[in-house]
C-alpha cells in the first residue's frame, strides 16, 4: 500500500506520538532513552494526555521545530511520524546553542539524562556549529507496519527537503536503523570529528553503546 508523508496537524499530535512511543519501547536502544527520558513511566493514559498537552503547548512557541506523518493511503491510517528542527537562522553564539536540559526531570534523574543528551548536543555542535542544517530528532514506524516501507518514505521525505532548500541532514541513529541512512545516502561522522559512546553503567546495558552519528549532504540543486 502506498504512503503520503505529510506536515502534521494539530489534531494529529495524539496519534503521532502514539507511533513514537510504540516505535520506541519495541526497539531496545529506542526503550532504553525513554526509560530515561520519562522514569516515572510512560504508558498510563494520564501520562499521555498530559504529554499531549505539553506538546500542543510547545508547538505553538516553536521557532524552527516541525513534525510530520506517515499516513497509509489506503485506510489514512498513521503509521510513522518524524520531528526535525530546520535551523534556517540557526542561533549565532554558542552559549544559545547549548544544550539546556530536560526541564521535566530533577536530582538524580535529570543527571542520568543530561549524562546521555549533553554529549549528543556536543557532537552535533562539532560537526555542524551555527551552521544552516536540518536536525532530525526522531523518525518512527509503527512496529505494526514496519518492514513496509514507511521509514523508507520518510527519510525520503526529509532527504527531498534537504536538496530543495539545499541543507544537510544530521541525525543519530539507532544501531537497527543505520543500515537504511546508508542505503539513503547518509555517511557516519568521521570518528576523529566526533565520536558519542554512552557507557553501560548510565544506560543499564552489558556493553557500552556507541551512537551512529550520520550527516547526509544536499544534492547539488543549483541552488
Amino acid at each position: 500500500m502506498p504512503f503520503a508523508v505529510l506536515p502534521a496537524l494539530i489534531p494529529d499530535i495524539k496519534s503521532v506520538y502514539d507511533t513514537y512511543f510504540a516505535a520506541f519501547t519495541a526497539d531496545p536502544d529506542g526503550h532504553k532513552i525513554l526509560d530515561i527520558l520519562f522514569p516515572d513511566g510512560y504508558t498510563s493514559d494520564e501520562f499521555r494526555k498530559a504529554h499531549t498537552e505539553g506538546t500542543l503547548a510547545w508547538l505553538h512557541k516553536a521557532e524552527s521545530q516541525y513534525t510530520w506523518k506517515c499516513v497509509d493511503v489506503a485506510t489514512s491510517e498513521i503509521v510513522g511520524m518524524a520531528l526535525c528542527d530546520v535551523f534556517i537562522q540557526p542561533k549565532k553564539t554558542r552559549e544559545e546553542r547549548a544544550y539546556p536540559g530536560i526541564p521535566w526531570l530533577a536530582g538524580e534523574q535529570r543527571q542520568r539524562a543530561d549524562q546521555i543528551l549533553g554529549p549528543l548536543c556536543e557532537a552535533r555542535e562539532k560537526v555542524m556549529g551555527g551552521g544552516a542544517y536540518i536536525y532530525v530528532h526522531a523518525i518512527a514506524v509503527d512496529p505494526k507496519h514496519q518492514g513496509r516501507g514507511a521509514g523508507a518514505m520518510i527519510v525520503k521525505q526529509l532527504v527531498n527537503l534537504s536538496n530543495a532548500s539545499n541543507l544537510p541532514i544530521y541525525l543519530e541513529s539507532s544501531a537497527s536503523a543505520e543500515g537504511l541512512y546508508k542505503k539513503m545516502g547518509f555517511m557516519r561522522v568521521p570518528k576523529e570529528k566526533a565520536r558519542v559512546v554512552h557507557s553501560k553503567e548510565v544506560l543499564g546495558t552489558e556493553t557500552d553503546v556507541e551512537v551512529p552519528l550520520m550527516i547526509k549532504t544536499p544534492a547539488r540543486t543549483g541552488l
